[in-house]
Protein backbone atom coordinates (compact mmCIF):
# COMPACT_ATOMS: atom_id res chain seq x y z
CA UNK A 1 0.00 0.00 0.00
CA UNK A 2 1.10 3.28 -0.98
CA UNK A 3 0.10 6.41 1.27
CA UNK A 4 0.19 9.84 0.03
CA UNK A 5 -0.52 13.49 1.23
CA UNK A 6 -0.48 16.00 -2.13
CA UNK A 7 -0.93 19.49 -2.77
CA UNK A 8 -0.46 20.24 -6.10
CA UNK A 9 -0.05 16.75 -7.26
CA UNK A 10 3.79 16.34 -7.06
CA UNK A 11 3.61 13.82 -4.30
CA UNK A 12 0.61 12.24 -5.98
CA UNK A 13 1.90 11.51 -9.02
CA UNK A 14 5.33 10.14 -7.29
CA UNK A 15 3.20 7.83 -5.32
CA UNK A 16 1.37 6.81 -8.31
CA UNK A 17 4.64 5.57 -10.07
CA UNK A 18 5.83 3.87 -7.26
CA UNK A 19 2.47 2.17 -7.14
CA UNK A 20 2.49 1.05 -10.87
CA UNK A 21 5.66 -0.15 -10.54
CA UNK A 22 5.06 -2.29 -7.35
CA UNK A 23 1.92 -3.53 -8.69
CA UNK A 24 0.22 -2.04 -4.89
CA UNK A 25 -2.80 -0.17 -4.15
CA UNK A 26 -2.71 3.87 -3.14
CA UNK A 27 -4.66 5.71 -0.88
CA UNK A 28 -4.68 9.68 0.82
CA UNK A 29 -2.76 9.99 4.02
CA UNK A 30 -6.28 11.23 5.20
CA UNK A 31 -8.33 8.00 4.11
CA UNK A 32 -5.88 5.97 5.70
CA UNK A 33 -5.92 7.52 9.04
CA UNK A 34 -9.91 7.18 8.66
CA UNK A 35 -9.22 3.76 7.88
CA UNK A 36 -6.91 3.22 10.74
CA UNK A 37 -9.32 4.87 13.06
CA UNK A 38 -12.35 2.63 12.05
CA UNK A 39 -14.58 6.32 12.81
CA UNK A 40 -15.56 8.88 11.35
CA UNK A 41 -12.99 11.45 11.95
CA UNK A 42 -13.92 14.64 14.34
CA UNK A 43 -12.64 17.66 13.09
CA UNK A 44 -10.75 18.80 10.05
CA UNK A 45 -7.41 18.39 11.42
CA UNK A 46 -8.64 13.85 11.20
CA UNK A 47 -9.90 14.78 7.23
CA UNK A 48 -13.72 14.44 7.79
CA UNK A 49 -15.60 13.37 4.68
CA UNK A 50 -12.88 12.47 2.61
CA UNK A 51 -13.98 9.42 0.18
CA UNK A 52 -11.96 6.22 -0.32
CA UNK A 53 -10.02 5.52 -4.07
CA UNK A 54 -9.06 2.15 -3.34
CA UNK A 55 -10.98 -0.79 -1.58
CA UNK A 56 -10.64 -0.25 2.39
CA UNK A 57 -7.88 -3.09 3.50
CA UNK A 58 -6.73 -3.17 6.94
CA UNK A 59 -3.35 -2.12 6.86
CA UNK A 60 -2.10 -4.04 9.80
CA UNK A 61 -2.33 -6.90 7.21
CA UNK A 62 0.05 -4.75 4.44
CA UNK A 63 3.58 -6.47 4.08
CA UNK A 64 4.84 -3.31 1.91
CA UNK A 65 3.77 -0.05 3.16
CA UNK A 66 5.32 3.07 1.11
CA UNK A 67 4.71 6.87 2.76
CA UNK A 68 4.72 9.50 0.11
CA UNK A 69 4.53 13.41 0.99
CA UNK A 70 6.22 16.19 0.44
CA UNK A 71 8.22 18.82 2.85
CA UNK A 72 7.59 22.14 3.45
CA UNK A 73 10.19 24.70 5.41
CA UNK A 74 12.61 20.92 5.98
CA UNK A 75 9.64 19.46 8.06
CA UNK A 76 6.43 17.24 7.05
CA UNK A 77 3.34 19.54 6.50
CA UNK A 78 1.54 20.14 9.91
CA UNK A 79 -1.10 17.70 8.71
CA UNK A 80 1.08 14.77 8.26
CA UNK A 81 2.29 15.47 11.47
CA UNK A 82 -0.65 14.66 13.21
CA UNK A 83 -1.70 11.68 10.97
CA UNK A 84 1.45 9.61 10.88
CA UNK A 85 1.00 9.12 14.61
CA UNK A 86 -2.51 7.76 13.34
CA UNK A 87 -1.52 5.13 11.03
CA UNK A 88 -1.41 1.13 12.47
CA UNK A 89 1.00 -0.52 10.47
CA UNK A 90 2.11 -3.95 11.11
CA UNK A 91 5.27 -3.86 12.55
CA UNK A 92 6.58 -6.60 9.82
CA UNK A 93 5.89 -5.07 7.20
CA UNK A 94 8.62 -3.21 4.77
CA UNK A 95 7.88 1.04 5.35
CA UNK A 96 9.45 3.36 3.24
CA UNK A 97 9.06 7.01 2.74
CA UNK A 98 9.79 9.32 -0.05
CA UNK A 99 9.76 13.06 0.12
CA UNK A 100 9.05 15.44 -2.59
CA UNK A 101 11.09 18.73 -1.99
CA UNK A 102 11.96 21.61 -4.02
CA UNK A 103 15.38 21.03 -2.72
CA UNK A 104 16.15 20.07 0.73
CA UNK A 105 13.64 17.20 2.62
CA UNK A 106 15.26 18.71 6.39
CA UNK A 107 13.66 16.69 8.82
CA UNK A 108 10.83 15.34 6.77
CA UNK A 109 11.78 11.62 6.67
CA UNK A 110 13.46 11.43 9.50
CA UNK A 111 10.52 12.57 11.47
CA UNK A 112 8.37 9.45 10.32
CA UNK A 113 11.61 7.03 11.30
CA UNK A 114 11.11 8.61 14.90
CA UNK A 115 7.73 7.98 15.05
CA UNK A 116 7.41 5.18 13.94
CA UNK A 117 10.31 3.33 16.19
CA UNK A 118 8.32 4.87 19.00
CA UNK A 119 5.07 2.45 17.86
CA UNK A 120 7.41 -0.52 17.13
CA UNK A 121 7.57 -0.10 13.42
CA UNK A 122 11.24 -0.22 11.72
CA UNK A 123 11.26 2.07 8.49
CA UNK A 124 13.91 0.55 6.57
CA UNK A 125 14.13 3.18 3.36
CA UNK A 126 14.20 6.52 2.98
CA UNK A 127 15.07 9.23 -0.08
CA UNK A 128 13.96 12.31 -1.77
CA UNK A 129 13.32 13.65 -4.76
CA UNK A 130 13.20 16.97 -6.38
CA UNK A 131 10.50 18.33 -8.11
CA UNK A 132 9.12 22.32 -9.26
CA UNK A 133 8.66 24.28 -5.76
CA UNK A 134 5.32 24.97 -5.61
CA UNK A 135 5.85 27.44 -2.42
CA UNK A 136 8.21 29.29 -4.29
CA UNK A 137 5.45 31.57 -5.71
CA UNK A 138 5.64 33.11 -1.84
CA UNK A 139 9.48 33.99 -2.66
CA UNK A 140 8.60 35.38 -6.30
CA UNK A 141 9.85 32.10 -8.25
CA UNK A 142 7.27 30.31 -10.49
CA UNK A 143 7.18 26.63 -10.17
CA UNK A 144 6.21 26.55 -14.08
CA UNK A 145 9.76 27.01 -15.02
CA UNK A 146 11.29 24.56 -12.61
CA UNK A 147 9.97 21.37 -14.72
CA UNK A 148 13.14 20.57 -15.54
CA UNK A 149 13.63 18.78 -12.56
CA UNK A 150 11.06 16.17 -13.97
CA UNK A 151 14.22 14.86 -16.74
CA UNK A 152 17.12 15.67 -14.33
CA UNK A 153 15.57 13.39 -11.28
CA UNK A 154 14.08 11.09 -13.27
CA UNK A 155 16.84 8.68 -12.81
CA UNK A 156 16.37 8.95 -8.68
CA UNK A 157 13.09 7.73 -9.26
CA UNK A 158 14.36 4.83 -11.60
CA UNK A 159 16.87 4.21 -8.55
CA UNK A 160 14.01 4.35 -5.91
CA UNK A 161 11.84 2.00 -7.23
CA UNK A 162 15.02 -0.71 -8.09
CA UNK A 163 15.24 -0.12 -4.00
CA UNK A 164 12.54 -0.52 -3.13
CA UNK A 165 11.51 -3.42 -5.28
CA UNK A 166 14.50 -4.93 -3.81
CA UNK A 167 13.70 -4.30 -0.13
CA UNK A 168 16.72 -2.97 0.26
CA UNK A 169 17.81 -0.76 3.28
CA UNK A 170 18.94 2.34 3.25
CA UNK A 171 18.52 6.07 4.88
CA UNK A 172 19.44 9.31 2.61
CA UNK A 173 18.34 11.83 4.74
CA UNK A 174 18.82 15.53 3.24
CA UNK A 175 20.32 18.70 4.92
CA UNK A 176 19.49 21.72 7.35
CA UNK A 177 18.93 19.70 9.24
CA UNK A 178 18.69 22.68 11.84
CA UNK A 179 15.66 24.63 10.67
CA UNK A 180 13.76 21.63 10.06
CA UNK A 181 13.60 20.90 14.08
CA UNK A 182 13.20 25.15 14.43
CA UNK A 183 10.36 24.61 11.98
CA UNK A 184 8.45 21.82 14.04
CA UNK A 185 9.54 22.50 17.49
CA UNK A 186 9.49 26.17 18.35
CA UNK A 187 7.04 29.44 17.57
CA UNK A 188 9.86 30.38 14.55
CA UNK A 189 7.41 27.35 12.50
CA UNK A 190 4.54 28.96 13.08
CA UNK A 191 5.90 32.12 11.76
CA UNK A 192 7.57 30.51 8.96
CA UNK A 193 4.83 28.86 7.35
CA UNK A 194 1.89 31.76 7.97
CA UNK A 195 3.31 33.88 4.48
CA UNK A 196 2.06 30.00 3.37
CA UNK A 197 -1.67 30.51 4.40
CA UNK A 198 -3.94 31.47 1.92
CA UNK A 199 -6.66 34.25 2.55
CA UNK A 200 -9.82 34.70 -0.08
CA UNK A 201 -10.75 37.27 -2.21
CA UNK A 202 -14.58 38.32 -1.35
CA UNK A 203 -14.02 40.12 -5.05
CA UNK A 204 -13.01 37.47 -6.70
CA UNK A 205 -14.23 34.70 -5.70
CA UNK A 206 -17.36 33.24 -7.54
CA UNK A 207 -18.25 30.50 -5.08
CA UNK A 208 -17.82 27.68 -7.32
CA UNK A 209 -16.41 25.60 -4.49
CA UNK A 210 -13.26 23.93 -5.78
CA UNK A 211 -11.45 24.84 -3.13
CA UNK A 212 -13.55 23.25 -0.67
CA UNK A 213 -13.32 20.00 -3.00
CA UNK A 214 -9.72 19.58 -3.30
CA UNK A 215 -8.58 21.09 0.35
CA UNK A 216 -7.09 18.12 1.83
CA UNK A 217 -7.69 18.65 5.24
CA UNK A 218 -11.20 19.69 4.96
CA UNK A 219 -10.04 23.27 5.82
CA UNK A 220 -12.10 25.30 3.88
CA UNK A 221 -15.64 25.75 3.92
CA UNK A 222 -18.60 27.30 1.30
CA UNK A 223 -20.09 30.13 3.48
CA UNK A 224 -24.04 31.05 1.97
CA UNK A 225 -24.62 35.26 1.77
CA UNK A 226 -28.45 36.24 1.22
CA UNK A 227 -28.50 37.94 -2.11
CA UNK A 228 -25.19 36.69 -3.35
CA UNK A 229 -22.78 33.71 -4.66
CA UNK A 230 -21.22 31.46 -1.47
CA UNK A 231 -17.72 32.75 -0.08
CA UNK A 232 -15.32 29.79 0.39
CA UNK A 233 -14.15 30.21 4.06
CA UNK A 234 -10.39 29.02 5.17
CA UNK A 235 -10.75 27.72 8.86
CA UNK A 236 -7.49 27.69 11.38
CA UNK A 237 -5.87 24.06 10.66
CA UNK A 238 -4.50 25.37 7.01
CA UNK A 239 -1.50 23.30 6.56
CA UNK A 240 0.21 25.83 4.27
CA UNK A 241 -0.59 22.96 0.85
CA UNK A 242 -1.41 25.98 -1.32
CA UNK A 243 -3.97 23.72 -3.59
CA UNK A 244 -6.72 26.12 -3.40
CA UNK A 245 -4.11 28.78 -4.27
CA UNK A 246 -2.88 26.34 -7.49
CA UNK A 247 -6.46 24.89 -8.74
CA UNK A 248 -8.02 27.94 -8.13
CA UNK A 249 -9.83 28.70 -11.17
CA UNK A 250 -10.77 32.46 -10.69
CA UNK A 251 -7.02 32.96 -8.69
CA UNK A 252 -9.18 34.66 -5.88
CA UNK A 253 -7.10 32.13 -3.55
CA UNK A 254 -4.53 35.15 -2.37
CA UNK A 255 -1.12 35.04 -0.84
CA UNK A 256 0.43 37.97 1.29
CA UNK A 257 -3.05 39.93 0.09
CA UNK A 258 -2.38 39.62 -3.06
CA UNK A 259 -4.12 37.41 -5.87
CA UNK A 260 -1.57 35.03 -7.41
CA UNK A 261 -1.51 35.16 -11.38
CA UNK A 262 -2.70 32.73 -13.47
CA UNK A 263 0.78 31.90 -15.48
CA UNK A 264 2.32 31.38 -11.74
CA UNK A 265 -0.76 28.57 -10.80
CA UNK A 266 0.90 25.27 -10.83
CA UNK A 267 0.22 21.67 -10.64
CA UNK A 268 2.32 18.66 -11.50
CA UNK A 269 0.96 17.70 -15.32
CA UNK A 270 -0.09 14.30 -14.89
CA UNK A 271 -2.15 15.49 -12.05
CA UNK A 272 -5.40 17.05 -12.80
CA UNK A 273 -8.00 18.66 -10.56
CA UNK A 274 -10.35 15.08 -10.63
CA UNK A 275 -7.32 13.52 -9.17
CA UNK A 276 -6.91 15.94 -6.48
CA UNK A 277 -10.87 15.94 -5.31
CA UNK A 278 -11.18 13.59 -2.27
CA UNK A 279 -14.93 14.19 -1.36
Amino acid sequence: MIIYFSGTGNSLATARKIAEALNEQMMPMAEAVKLCANRAPSSSLEMAEVQPKVSKRDLSSEKCVGLVYPSYDFAPPPAVQRMLPMLNINPKAYVFVIITCGAQAGISSWYAKHVFKQKGIRVAYCHKIRMPDCAGIAYGRNPNKQTWKFQKYASRMDRIIADVKARRTAYHFSGWDLLGWFSMYTKMGQKMIKPFQPTVSADLCVGCGTCARICPIGNITMQEREGQKPLAVTGPDCTACLSCVHFCPHQAMMLGGKPVDKSWQYHHPDVKLKDMILR
